[in-house]
């Protein structure tokens, strides 16, 4: 049980080499953390809306994606502060208008799962 951290080497294994494949397949747990950030992120109905839309018709303003979505601007603005928090969306600021577009990587290959792009003709 070449993988398992000390801490835990005394225990029992049914069979070694699952566990050791099962801890391969957690990964780096630094990252356990990053990744229940990204997926809480999207757990929220509104802000999954708002993610999908601002990665198809981004960059967007408040305005139009509480159009696009239903929810108010206000709702918009506190769903997109903390987006912006986490560093998932951006804000570029175009004149007196304030558009948002997705920055996360990881986010937007997740999205791209849930509803990919429309095949190009």
């Amino acid at each position: 049980m070449h993988l398992v951290p000390e801490d835990r080497a005394h225990r029992r294994a049914i069979d070694e080499h699952t566990v050791c494949e099962a801890i391969e397949g957690i990964g780096d747990t630094a990252q356990i953390g990053v990744w229940a950030t990204r997926f809480a992120l999207l757990g929220e109905p509104g802000r999954l809306s708002l993610l999908l839309a601002i990665h198809r018709a981004g960059p967007i303003a408040v305005s139009d994606l509480a159009i696009a979505t239903g929810i108010n601007d206000t709702g918009v603005s506190q769903a997109l502060r903390l987006l912006r928090a986490s560093g998932t969306v951006t804000a570029d600021k175009d004149g007196r208008v304030v558009r948002y577009r997705l920055t996360d990587p990881h986010i937007a290959a997740l999205l791209n799962t849930i509803r990919p792009p429309a095949a190009l003709s």
